[in-house]
């Protein structure tokens, strides 16, 4: 099996308690191919490793409620 590991960082939106901040890690956690996950409440920043799209991120975070897109200029 091939290690082609990716590890990005989504922004995202909404956020504003720790309660907030474990449904987007949950949310992130059960999407396929995801290995790790670490969400900052204060930033607002979700790092996700493993191997996903980026697509299927973004929609897991949004089916949990929040708003995110792939961070720039990391």
């Amino acid at each position: 099996m091939s290690e082609n590991r990716i590890t990005k960082i989504f922004q995202v939106t909404g956020m504003t308690c720790g309660h907030c901040k474990k449904a987007v890690e949950t949310a992130i956690q059960t999407t396929p191919g995801v290995q790790d996950t670490r969400v900052e409440l204060e930033s607002g920043k979700a790092t996700v490793t493993g191997q996903f799209s980026d697509e299927a991120i973004v929609v897991a975070i949004e089916d949990a409620g929040y708003s995110a897109e792939l961070a720039h200029g990391e």
